[in-house]
């Protein structure tokens, strides 16, 4: 019963628990990346996603591997080298992350389009 109390401290709904976990522009593109992965380099990441800034990719990956959602693993050598591989608690998430990747096959033109009318709809008013 504590843990229950205890989440309903910190969050309204499992889906507010969940999109903290995930939410935002970058945490789910760098989840696909690793999950299509055994392991993968920072400059690997950066490399894949180049419209991510060194600051704000740095930071995602801090809060994914807080969250127990992925793995920094140090290698002892000069210099030295820092892979990112995805938990076993990351890899529940995989079901979701395909759910997310149809979603936006199959409707992403819908979207654009409403937003194209939505907006030309606003200046006519």
């Amino acid at each position: 019963m504590p843990e229950i109390i205890q989440f309903m401290e910190n969050y309204d709904c499992p889906v507010e628990a969940t999109l903290d976990v995930i939410g935002g522009k970058w945490k789910g593109i760098i989840l696909s990346k690793l999950m299509h992965s055994d392991a993968l380099r920072y400059s690997e990441i950066k490399r894949m996603m180049p419209k991510i800034t060194a600051r704000t990719l740095t930071r995602q990956l801090r809060e994914l591997e807080r969250d127990g959602i992925i793995h920094r693993k140090v290698y002892p050598e000069v210099p030295p080298k820092v892979e990112y591989s995805v938990t076993e608690l990351g890899k529940t998430l995989h079901p979701v992350a395909r759910l997310l990747n149809q979603w936006g096959k199959d409707n992403i033109q819908t979207v654009l389009d409403n937003r194209a009318k939505y907006e030309k709809d606003a200046q006519v008013s």
